[in-house]
């Protein structure tokens, strides 16, 4: 926390000097490096929901089978912050899940009666302050965004601890690798494909998806399947801009084509690999656009929308498990729910770890949340924490990565 009082008191030194020389030391790991991570994450389902759930066989066999922490949670609602938290350790003043404001184009929508471009989150690209998220929510606005459901609140209905709001550094996990001369890449499932590649991403609304037959600026409306606020990096002004390769949005792919995650699971594969699938297979669901599709408002669309992203696990994690990648070096596949399903409940999900290098199978009940993971990453990376993974309450995950 000293950090973090320093940070605050010192705001003009902050910005006028370099960004590295206010990092604090590289958190300390009990479980050694890491060569590369696969980092999987699902929408919208409260652990609860999940285990033991039938229609979700695969997840609940590979939490046996994995380490698996049982008292894990999200931080806040709704999803973007979650992943920004995740790949930053800060929701970096972004509230709901409104669209990034793109360098020298502003936000960019296509999509009729839509609302993501109201209040556009301009590029970070520089240090600001961070909204406050509390543990317990009384209303939507304590929790950053979103939360449904009556009666008295239930204890971390929005997240473990309170985070006040805070002085964040404009950077991602990905600012970190490349410094270290590593490499990482977002692969985003039904990523659009309109040229050029940079608009593909630009379509914040994710309104322009490869699986449609609609060209590029057809009038006619076509499914969602990517969103934008499942893309986190994104919203960062370097990678926008992309004057480093590394650092742009040649670094983010689509499951599919030459460069797509199936491809580079059979040869090269980045030491840090972001994992989403699209939002029929993530099981958020209620996909508009064009037709609806994936639905969850009965108990069978429901049912079958686990089912469709419990059998896209079981086909992410064997194709993991199968590449080069996987049988060389220290390895871990990481597969986290943003958050749970916006009922007032705690907002406790699903979080598994399966380690190519040591014992699997290890229940933790240790508190973890989004910021946890993201310090245990750093540790394994050998990087400086970045943010919220600096606070205390951001333990390193020793237990579920075999330390």
């Amino acid at each position: 926390m000293y950090r973090r009082y320093l940070v605050l008191a010192c705001v003009g030194v902050l910005v006028a000097l370099p960004l590295g020389a206010t990092e604090p030391s590289v958190p300390v790991g009990k479980f050694g490096r890491l060569d590369h991570v696969f980092l999987i994450i699902m929408e919208n389902e409260t652990d609860t929901d999940i285990i033991g759930n039938p229609n979700a066989p695969f997840i609940n066999a590979y939490a046996r089978q994995a380490n698996q922490a049982s008292n894990y949670f999200a931080v806040g609602h709704p999803s973007a912050p979650n992943y920004l938290a995740i790949i930053g350790g800060s929701n970096f003043g972004l509230k709901e899940d409104y669209w990034p404001d793109w360098a020298g184009m502003g936000c960019v929508d296509h999509a009729p009666n839509s609302r993501g471009c109201e209040h556009p989150l301009p590029p970070i690209a520089a240090a600001g302050l961070d909204n406050a998220v509390v543990a317990t929510a009384r209303d939507a606005g304590q929790c950053n965004g979103q939360i449904s459901g009556g009666g008295t609140p239930i204890t971390n209905n929005c997240a473990l601890h309170d985070y006040p709001a805070s002085m964040y550094t404009p950077e991602s996990i990905a600012d970190q690798l490349v410094r270290s001369h590593k490499s990482w890449k977002s692969y985003q499932e039904s990523l659009p494909t309109v040229e050029p590649a940079l608009a593909g991403v630009n379509y914040s609304d994710g309104a322009w998806s490869n699986l449609s037959p609609a060209a590029a600026f057809a009038p006619a409306p076509i499914q969602k399947l990517y969103a934008v606020k499942h893309n986190p990096f994104a919203y960062f002004r370097n990678i926008q801009v992309g004057e480093r390769p590394e650092l742009s949005l040649q670094r983010v792919a689509d499951f599919d084509g030459p460069d797509g995650l199936w491809a580079n699971l059979q040869g090269q594969m980045p030491d840090f690999a972001l994992i989403v699938p699209n939002q029929c297979h993530d099981m958020h669901g209620e996909v508009k656009g064009g037709t609806a599709i994936c639905g969850s408002i009965s108990a069978t669309q429901s049912g079958l929308l686990m089912a469709q992203g419990d059998a896209t696990l079981g086909k992410i994690v064997t194709g993991i498990k199968a590449s080069p990648a996987w049988k060389r070096g220290r390895n871990a596949i990481v597969l986290v729910w943003d958050e749970n399903d916006f009922t007032n409940a705690a907002n406790r999900v699903v979080m598994l770890v399966e380690t190519s290098y040591g014992a699997n199978g290890h229940v933790s009940t240790e508190p973890y949340d989004h910021y946890s993971l993201l310090r245990t990453l750093e540790a394994g990376f050998g990087l400086h924490c970045l943010n919220h993974a600096c606070d205390a309450t951001s333990k390193v995950m020793n237990d579920l990565f075999g330390g």
